[in-house]
This record gives structure tokens, C-alpha cells and sequence, in this order.
């Protein structure tokens, strides 16, 4: 397809604990999936129906205000984040993930909404604390 998105991760995050622990992530890249229409469903349907019907493994975080699930490929091996927000849907790099995991989510969404989507990349330095 000629305008197909491109899914080059130009930044990966890495990982910190802090003094108890906890893993957090700092830097990386974002891409963030905007409906092009507003006729599709929520999209917290329409990505339930994507991991359910691909070759997916998912848990979300129940404790977080948004939806936020971790996501596994199971035949690429790529493992990233999934997050619905603001009428978006996010997909977070994590720092073993690759390109042909996030293209095919995105291919997947695009299958099961029947819309199209427009793609942004977020590149984040990770010098920030936010």
C-alpha cells in the first residue's frame, strides 16, 4: 500500500527501578492511531476484538484510569503496550519491540474497524521526568 505508516522505532526506552522496585520506562517512541472518521465503534471494543481474534496474549492493568494492556505477539515475538485515551489508540514501544509487531496490530485495527486511521510517532529523549 503506498501510504502505508511507517512503524521504524527511532527510540527505545529503557528501564529504571526505583528504591522499591518498581519498573518504570524512560524515553522511547509512541505511535499514536487516530480514527480518520467518527462512525466506528468504541475503541475500546474495537481493540478488544483485535487481541481476541490475533495472535495475541493480553492482561490489562485494572488499577489504571485508562485501558492499558501489555500485549504479546505470539508470532512475532513482539511484545509492546496498548493504551485508549482520548479517542486514541497508543501503541508504546518496549525496549525488545520491533517494527513487524506494531504493523501488524495496526494492520489488524484497520481489518476489524473498517476505517482508516492516521499515524503519529511521539519520540521521546528520556531526559525528562514526566
Amino acid at each position: 500500500m503506498p501510504d502505508e505508516p511507517s512503524f521504524a522505532i527511532a527510540s527505545r526506552p529503557s528501564r529504571t527501578y526505583d528504591r522499591a522496585g518498581r519498573l518504570s520506562y524512560e524515553g522511547g517512541t509512541t505511535f499514536t492511531l487516530e480514527p480518520a472518521d467518527d462512525s466506528i465503534p468504541e475503541l475500546d471494543v474495537v481493540v478488544d476484538q483485535v487481541l481476541d481474534t490475533g495472535p495475541y496474549r493480553h492482561g490489562d492493568f485494572l488499577e489504571l484510569p485508562m485501558v492499558v494492556y501489555l500485549v504479546s505477539d505470539e508470532e512475532t515475538g513482539d511484545v509492546f503496550r496498548v493504551s485508549i485515551r482520548d479517542g486514541w489508540v497508543r501503541l508504546h514501544v518496549l525496549p525488545e519491540t520491533e517494527p513487524d509487531g506494531l504493523r501488524r496490530f495496526y494492520e489488524h485495527l484497520v481489518e476489524r474497524s473498517d476505517c482508516e486511521w492516521h499515524v503519529e510517532r511521539r519520540v521521546e529523549d528520556g531526559s525528562d521526568s514526566s
